[in-house]
């Protein structure tokens, strides 16, 4: 049974429509029964079995946003794309909303596989992913484990079981301050119960704060601003629920990621404050790889995290495209 999602039919992208892209919505399950909402960008002047992508990101973000544009461009280059909503955000199923998971985020990427494989003018051997941000990391475990993803992206990635785990840089990577937080976790989840609801954690302010992180306020500046605001990100205005990301306390993605045999590419931004996370995902996947000569770290001199959610003259295109066309063939 699929569940009956109500989808904008007017353009709210944060970017223009291209007369050279074909757009329409559709929706697709995955394998916990959570129907997706996606985008469906299509090259007007191309024909026959296209190569496909699928793409999703930033966490937090929605399909209006940063994977909405980084389909739109690949569209306009001669790929069929999709870019989705993750389950429980956006216009996608599930509930409760504005919760994630390692396993059922890996799923929606190989949900939206299953969707590209049986369209009529999509070549099924010739399908690849992109993830930004959050979903960067979860596009890479989902190539270490479904073997019809011939290429992955990664733009910006952040390794959420990490991050959540051990907070930023790993300053929070001891068993006491693990316990602090599954304890803190622990509680709410009886709170939440007692009053019927999930509590939400908030979203960012529309203000930058005093002494705020510079990362901080380019995630402001991004999505509380003209430039990347949607009135679905960030959960509606809500931001995560309090326990929304609890399960990456303890589930880390990655673990079989240098046995992915099929071509990667990361991208990050020198001057990002997430550039370890892609540093050390691509070592890691190095390690011991069978098939090692078809991975690239690419490293974008004076970028910051943000820049490459939208910023046309920073998104590296013409390489992503590059790559996508030597591998998708």
């Amino acid at each position: 049974m699929n569940e009956t999602l109500h989808l904008c039919q007017e353009w709210d992208k944060v970017f223009p429509l291209s007369e050279e892209v074909r757009h329409h919505k559709t929706t697709f399950t995955n394998r916990y029964g959570i129907t997706l909402a996606a985008d469906v960008y299509e090259p007007k002047k191309a024909s026959g079995k296209l190569p496909a992508i699928a793409l999703s990101g930033p966490f937090g973000a929605v399909k209006e946003q940063a994977s909405g544009l980084y389909a739109h461009q690949l569209a306009k280059r001669g790929f069929f794309t999709i870019a989705f909503d993750p389950s429980y955000t956006g216009e996608s199923g599930g509930f409760p909303r504005n919760v994630a998971s390692p396993d059922i985020n890996t799923e929606d990427f190989m949900a939206a596989v299953d969707f590209l494989s049986v369209q009529e003018n999509v070549d099924p051997d010739k399908i690849g992913i992109l993830g930004i941000c959050g979903f960067g990391g979860m596009a890479l475990n989902a190539a270490a484990l479904d073997t019809r993803i011939k290429a992955t992206v990664t733009s910006t990635m952040y390794d959420m079981t990490r991050v959540n785990a051990n907070g930023y840089f790993d300053e929070e990577d001891s068993e006491e301050l693990r316990f602090q937080k599954k304890e803190a976790l622990s509680k709410q989840r009886t709170i939440d119960f007692k009053n019927g609801n999930y509590a939400s954690a908030g979203a960012l302010p529309d203000e930058i704060p005093d002494g705020a992180p510079q990362y901080v306020a380019d995630y402001i500046l991004y999505y509380r601003r003209k430039r990347g605001y949607h009135p679905r990100s960030q959960g509606e205005g809500k931001g995560w629920n309090v326990t929304g990301c609890q399960s990456f306390l303890n589930m880390p993605i990655l673990q079989y990621s240098n046995e992915i045999r099929s071509t990667v590419l990361m991208i990050h931004g020198e001057k990002a404050h997430s550039c370890y996370f892609s540093k050390d995902a691509y070592q890691k996947m190095m390690d011991g790889n069978p098939v090692p000569d078809n991975k690239e770290l690419l490293i974008i001199p004076g970028a910051v995290h943000t820049d490459l959610y939208d910023q046309m003259d920073i998104i590296p295109f013409d390489k992503i495209t590059d790559f996508y066309q030597t591998y998708l063939k």
